[in-house]
């Protein structure tokens, strides 16, 4: 009976080592997929970054262009008008002779 109980828990110590190294083998497996989803979201942060910088640079650049346009606008109506007045001036003076 003592023998059994023996043989029984040599076979219990056996199964629990097993377990045992296939739980460290999880863990390492499981700590590498930690190590490399860190990596990525680390990743993913400065990549984030760098397109929120580029943004910014973007709308600085897309203001700057409005603005642009705006004057041009108002510099071709300014010129536009002037335009009309001397052809009005024109067209009165050769209406006079």
């Amino acid at each position: 009976d003592a023998n059994r109980q023996i043989s029984e828990y040599k076979f219990k110590l056996s199964k629990a080592e097993q377990d045992i190294t296939t739980l460290e083998q999880n863990i390492g497996r499981l700590e590498g997929q930690v190590a490399r989803y860190k990596n990525a979201a680390e990743n993913a942060e400065k990549v984030e970054d760098e397109l929120k910088a580029e943004k910014r640079k973007l709308q600085r650049e897309l203001r700057t262009a409005m603005d642009k346009i705006e004057e041009m606008e108002m510099t071709n109506s300014h010129l536009m008008k002037r335009l009309e007045k001397m052809k009005a001036n024109r067209t009165a003076l050769l209406s006079q002779q």
